[in-house]
Parts: structure tokens; C-alpha cells; sequence
């Protein structure tokens, strides 16, 4: 029984711990970055590295390879890729350049939304207006202002 109450209280906690709005806020922002990552390793893969690759003579920037071990033939003749041992440095390369333009992205969204965060502090917030004057003021007033029709 008392671990029933426990497990409870635990999925309880858990709930209010899911339901904050900031966990979701991290769910969205995991979600739209793997979205991201994928346009941004396409872009590195799809459009830059054909360009360097042409840069260099057409060579496949993926194929850049220092190879330890050679392939080795199987029992059937056919030379098999997955004996290889080699070091990948041109995939190497194009991670650390799709890495790069991940970041030079989200260093730009972050100084847009710093950009927005100084505006909304700079802009001068609004005097309050100031409050209406009670019941008994008014009477005064209008007091006040027959007295000075009657001089």
C-alpha cells in the first residue's frame, strides 16, 4: 500500500513535471532541431561538398579516405567494402561543416531574439494613468466651481 502511494505520488510529480510549459517548450525545440539538422546535413552533403569536391579536382569529398587495411576478397571471389579499415576524414570534414552551420544558425537566432529582448527593455514603459477621482472629489469640485460662478 505504501508503495502503491509512492509509485502515485511519483507519476503525480512526473505529470506536473511534464506539463510545464518550459519541458514543452524543450520537446518542440528537440523536435524542430532534428528537422533542422536533417536541412542542414543535406545542404552540407547535397549542395557544398559538390562544389569543394569540384574545387578539388572531382574527387568525392566523401571518399577521402586514408585506407589502413585493404579490402579483402570473401570466399566468393567479390572483394568486400566491410573488410576495409580507414580512416574517413573527408566524412569527418563534412561533419564538422554541417556542425558549423548549425552553430552560425543558432548563434544568429539567438542574437535576433537578444535583439528583440533589448527592444521590449529600452521601449519606456507607459506612465500609469492616473486615478480616477473619488466620489467625494468630485462633489468638492463641483462645490468648488459654483462658488467661483457666484463671485
Amino acid at each position: 500500500m505504501a508503495t502503491e502511494k509512492k509509485q502515485s505520488g511519483f507519476l503525480s510529480e512526473f505529470k506536473t513535471f511534464i506539463a510545464r510549459g518550459n519541458v514543452m517548450d524543450m520537446a518542440v525545440g528537440v523536435i524542430i532541431g532534428g528537422a533542422f539538422g536533417k536541412i542542414s546535413t543535406s545542404l552540407v552533403n547535397d549542395v557544398i561538398m559538390p562544389a569543394v569536391s569540384m574545387l578539388t579536382g572531382g574527387v568525392d569529398f566523401n571518399n577521402w579516405k586514408i585506407v589502413l587495411k585493404a579490402a579483402v576478397a570473401g570466399a566468393d571471389g567479390a572483394i568486400d567494402p566491410a573488410t576495409e579499415v580507414a580512416i574517413r576524414y573527408g566524412a569527418f570534414l563534412a561533419t564538422i561543416l554541417d556542425f558549423l552551420i548549425i552553430a552560425f544558425a543558432v548563434f544568429c537566432l539567438i542574437k535576433f531574439l537578444n535583439g528583440l529582448h533589448r527592444k521590449k527593455e529600452e521601449a519606456p514603459a507607459a506612465p500609469p494613468a492616473p486615478p480616477e477621482p473619488s466620489a467625494e472629489e468630485k462633489l468638492l469640485t463641483e462645490i468648488r466651481d459654483l462658488l467661483k460662478e457666484q463671485k
